[in-house]
């Protein structure tokens, strides 16, 4: 007991290091730029500090699909560097986050730092227009920003329902579908099975009953971060 809050308090310490740091690496690049500090303990609020506004989050909003994603991998999480994505809006981000690790090597957090490359990627294209050098790229991934929680699952629901319908889903579809959701960390947020039940027309029992069946056909995939664990 002894030791765990001493790593509690060790990773409260690492956080309030940096605060400064994600004011400095903003106000470096300037208003292009935007770098959000997360506390993982807590994914529905995990925003700790931000600086700029490139995706509009605020301090006590909730991780992006990203860090849900990054949350899932548990202590084998590991940096993503220089990834590109895309808001809700268009607009085209260069993006890397950055895990914290306390002493113990244990995951609790992450510095992830957006550059809103948009303007940059216009410009591109029109010189490689006009060279005449131009090839087509594919489409970089949207991804929600959001400071609700919520709007993120639902974001992830709709990439897994976007041509079909869970009615129209068999059984081994539907497991993966809750094996996916699993995966990508959907089921580290507190009520999220609720949420996933509501969306999709079953019982709370149903959804816990899939979840278990596709925990259970492919246990290696399971990580700590399930939604028994922070229930």
């Amino acid at each position: 007991m002894a030791v765990e809050g001493s790593r509690e308090a060790e990773r409260d310490a690492i956080l309030r290091a940096l605060r400064p740091v994600v004011d400095g690496i903003a106000a470096t690049f300037g208003p292009v730029c935007e770098v959000v500090l997360h506390d993982y303990r807590s994914p529905e609020r995990s925003v700790v500090a931000v600086a700029g506004s490139v995706t509009g989050r605020t301090v006590g909003g909730a991780m992006s699909e990203i860090g849900l994603r990054v949350l899932a991998r548990g202590d084998d999480a590991a940096d993503e560097l220089n990834y590109v994505t895309r808001t809700g809006t268009g607009r085209l981000l260069k993006s890397s986050t950055m895990v914290l690790r306390d002493s113990g090597g244990a995951v609790f957090g992450a510095l992830c730092v957006n550059v809103d490359v948009t303007e940059v990627d216009r410009v591109h294209s029109l010189l490689g227009a006009l060279a005449g050098t131009a090839a087509p790229s594919a489409d970089p991934p949207v991804t929600t920003f959001g400071d609700d929680i919520d709007s993120v699952v639902d974001a992830l629901l709709d990439t897994h329902l976007e041509r079909t319908t869970w009615q129209a889903l068999d059984r081994a579809r539907r497991l993966a579908l809750f094996r996916n959701l699993d995966e990508r960390g959907v089921f580290a947020v507190r009520r999220a099975i609720e949420q996933v039940a509501a969306r999709l027309g079953i019982s709370r029992a149903s959804a816990y009953s899939y979840l278990s069946q596709a925990r259970a056909s492919h246990p290696a995939g399971r990580t700590d971060t399930s939604e028994g664990a922070h229930s």
